[in-house]
């Protein structure tokens, strides 16, 4: 199901036929280094990542991690998506793209589109991200969304850098 289109990139929810390009995604060098490994080494496992979380969080919240494809062709490029964690009081946003992606601008497109859907959609009043302080193009890009640096945190045994953005009264 598509969530939502920008004039280059359409946002839709993934499938367990996206496994090949999960684990091309999963496995990246980027995604590697500054999201951490998931473990996923097989077009299998890349299948139960993809139930066992996105499509899992989409029936239990509504939102998820989505598959970013290009408009033209279809052809998917990245993740994006909204993230509710266990450990995190707010909802999170999260985005990565396979090599060769990054730097066009896709990002700052889908996520600036994905906060005004959760905004004017979901009705969420506060938006969170966090990366790797060393990941200076996403520090960039989260900064160009508008989100402000908050405070370091421990996730996933390392520590982040959590960013956040109050959605109530800003301007889409």
């Amino acid at each position: 199901m598509t969530i939502l289109q920008t004039d280059r990139l359409l946002l839709r929810e993934f499938t367990p036929d996206d496994a090949s390009f999960m684990l091309e995604l999963l496995t990246s060098p980027p995604w590697l280094r500054f999201i951490g490994d998931r473990g996923v080494r097989t077009i299998d496992d890349a299948r139960q990542y993809i139930q066992n979380g996105p499509m899992k969080s989409y029936t239990d919240f509504g939102f998820g991690g989505y598959l970013v494809q290009l408009k033209a062709g279809h052809q998917p490029i990245g993740l994006c998506g909204l993230f509710r964690r266990e450990t995190l009081p707010d909802i999170d946003l999260g985005f990565a793209f396979i090599p060769g992606y990054e730097g066009k601008g896709y990002g700052y497109e889908v996520a600036s589109a994905l906060l005004n859907y959760a905004q004017n959609q979901l009705h969420l009043a506060r938006i969170t991200a966090f990366c790797d302080p060393a990941n200076q193009a996403s520090i960039r890009l989260i900064e160009k969304l508008g989100l402000r640096f908050e405070k370091p945190i421990q996730f996933n045994g390392k520590v982040s850098s959590m960013y956040s953005v109050n959605l109530s009264g800003r301007s889409v």
